[in-house]
């Protein structure tokens, strides 16, 4: 049979293509240093697996959900007053599976096949699959190290931004470890307006930003961003709860009203049990979310000194649990690259190609294990020859 040409808009999985040579690697008795998936190695919080755990008692939990409760609504509207000084209201909340699973009732709430959505290279994948999924076009809007591998909307052409029905910013950014700063936030609203575009945020790493006493934000603390767009709020990272698919779409109501309209068609809701543990997150103590974050960013230094003890040029790494680094020597094929490292040291990580064109001559590691560890894997780049 013929399957859908959907499937033609995607090449293949890069993660699976690592994944069988590691598993060939580890039938050896091989090291392997895993830093390719960005999965916190941190274990959740125990008031959060108690919530878990004490919703999974009660049989009513186990019916159909079809609704987020008021107390897990009032829960995001109280943590976005508590987190980021930001007032939002019951109909500017929703619950979705996950970011990556609510990019797509997005994308298919706000375009029609044709239609032209701005997409940040490199970028998270969903960012551009979600959209195709739709029918789509894409435009890409670079994040290059000359303006800090931040959105420049100055740099995109005043007939492509006519034409954009939507535009994806993503602040600490995957994979590139930028953080974003008044000025950007301020410019993106100021052009999203000018060219009428809704900016859809995602803020999965606002806890996870280095080298600052500052906390991350959020995209809808700037004035107007409430009247331009929507935010995906995730609790994966901070909480460590990536497996339980915890994420909010939060912002201007049209749009979250949209976008419920179109998933209540394929989805029932998010697990009862599951929401008690996102309530427990959300209204429970924020320090050792802290802890971790000096954690990561000990991890970051590890790894970013190692790198230059190599030879490697200093990466980019200012948030996320992910840093972002340029090949070594002149080399420009990212995927041929991983494989030799993977091969000659035990070391995994994702080439940059798989985040889009521009990520072509760059690797992206995760921060996933401890600083010792890190080291070790340093170590084994260096015996296996693959220093500068």
């Amino acid at each position: 049979m013929a399957f859908s040409k959907r499937l033609d808009l995607f090449g293949d999985e890069v993660f699976a293509a690592l994944n069988v040579r590691r598993r060939a690697r580890e039938k050896q008795g091989k090291p392997v240093f895993d830093l390719s998936v960005g999965t916190p190695d941190f274990p959740p919080f125990p008031h959060v697996i108690d919530a878990l755990v004490q919703s999974a008692r009660s049989p009513e939990s186990w019916k159909y959900s079809l609704h987020d409760t008021d107390e897990l609504i009032q829960a995001v509207c109280g943590y976005y007053q508590r987190r980021y000084g930001v007032s939002v209201t019951s109909d500017q909340v929703m619950g979705v599976r996950g970011t990556q699973e609510g990019m797509e009732p997005l994308a298919l709430a706000l375009v029609d096949p044709g239609d032209l959505v701005l997409v940040p290279d490199p970028c998270y994948p969903v960012f551009r699959a979600a959209p195709l999924l739709a029918g789509a076009q894409l435009a890409f809007y670079p994040l290059t190290a000359d303006h800090d591998f931040r959105p420049y909307v100055a740099g995109i052409p005043d007939d492509v931004a006519d034409r954009a029905k939507y535009m994806v910013v993503s602040l600490p950014a995957n994979p590139v470890g930028s953080v974003g700063t008044p000025e950007v936030y301020e410019e993106i609203i100021v052009f999203a307006k000018a060219h009428d575009i809704i900016v859809v945020h995602d803020n999965a790493y606002s806890d996870i930003v280095f080298d600052t006493d500052v906390q991350g934000g959020s995209f809808l603390a700037y004035p107007g961003a409430l009247d331009v767009g929507v935010e995906f709020l995730s609790l994966s990272k901070s909480f460590n709860v990536t497996g339980a698919r915890l994420s909010f779409l939060v912002g201007r109501a049209d749009i979250v009203a949209a976008v419920r309209k179109l998933r209540s068609q394929t989805d029932f809701g998010t697990f009862f049990p599951e929401q008690a543990a996102a309530i427990a997150c959300l209204t429970g103590p924020l320090d050792g979310v802290e802890r971790q974050r000096l954690a990561y960013q000990r991890r970051r230094d590890a790894l970013a000194d190692g790198l230059e003890s190599l030879g490697w040029e200093h990466p980019n790494a200012h948030g996320t649990l992910f840093v972002w680094e340029r090949l070594p020597k002149g080399r420009t094929d990212s995927v041929s690259f991983c494989m030799e490292l993977m091969d000659k040291t035990g070391v995994i990580v994702t080439p940059g190609a798989s985040f889009g064109p521009a990520g072509e001559g760059y690797v992206r590691f995760a921060l996933v294990m401890p600083p010792e560890r890190i080291q070790e894997a340093i170590e084994a780049m260096r015996e296996g020859g693959m220093s500068a």
